[in-house]
């Protein structure tokens, strides 16, 4: 073969090289996970704090904290409910997906989700914030969100502390479906609200609850 068809072979395959390379990104770009935004188009962010709000107005505020009730007699570990007036905000919340280095929360994808320490729970103080799924209350017939979760360490033993943010319409809602463990069978549901005397708790439901994100 003459050296000018040898290097038009060669020019031919580098940029056949190319156009597979970069085909082979705009795939992987189109695969990976959009990232959830804020009220303000903006990415969420890990280790920033945020409220998660309701997007449907007269139904309460904000998440916060509060105690379990009659569900445990120590007020300890404390429930995730919402606050009882709309215009609260909550507690600041922080979101850490199980993939600290990308530092963009997206969705479908594994995160703790911690409150920020506030003098409104001082009496918990030694009880982790990280939320988690407490176990089954045979009383209610209910799993409750509740705090005192393990942050990170993602893996079997701490199966319990991981959560999903998934769309809903054009808004977003909470999910327990957690995978970082691919041996383990787990609960796959919403996240909603419980009505027990007057307080919403947050629990698994079928009927999700509509959540937004503003920065604090």
């Amino acid at each position: 073969m003459r050296p000018c068809a040898l290097a038009s072979l060669a020019f031919i395959c580098y940029l056949s090289f190319f156009a597979f390379r970069d085909k082979a990104l705009l795939v992987a770009a189109d695969a990976a996970p959009a990232p959830v935004l804020d009220i303000k188009g903006d990415n969420l962010r890990s280790g920033v704090e945020y409220w998660i709000l309701p997007v449907i107005r007269g139904r309460g505020g904000g998440l916060t904290l509060a105690t379990a009730g009659n569900r445990n007699k120590t007020n300890c570990p404390l429930d995730v409910v919402q606050e009882q007036h709309e215009v609260s905000n909550g507690l600041p919340l922080t979101l850490s997906p199980v993939n600290l280095k990308k530092g963009v929360v997206h969705l479908s994808t594994d995160l703790n989700i911690k409150f920020s320490i506030s003098a409104a729970v001082i009496i918990c103080l030694e009880t982790s914030k990280v939320r988690k799924l407490d176990n089954f209350d045979e009383s209610a017939g209910q799993w409750f969100v509740t705090s005192g979760g393990v942050e990170g360490n993602p893996g079997p033993k701490t199966i319990s502390n991981w959560f999903k943010i998934e769309k809903y319409d054009d808004d977003y809602k909470l999910v327990f479906c957690p995978t970082v463990c691919n041996f383990c069978k787990v609960l796959c549901r919403d996240v909603g609200i419980y009505l027990e005397d007057g307080i919403r708790r947050l629990a698994l439901s079928d009927v999700p609850i509509k959540v937004m994100f503003k920065r604090v």
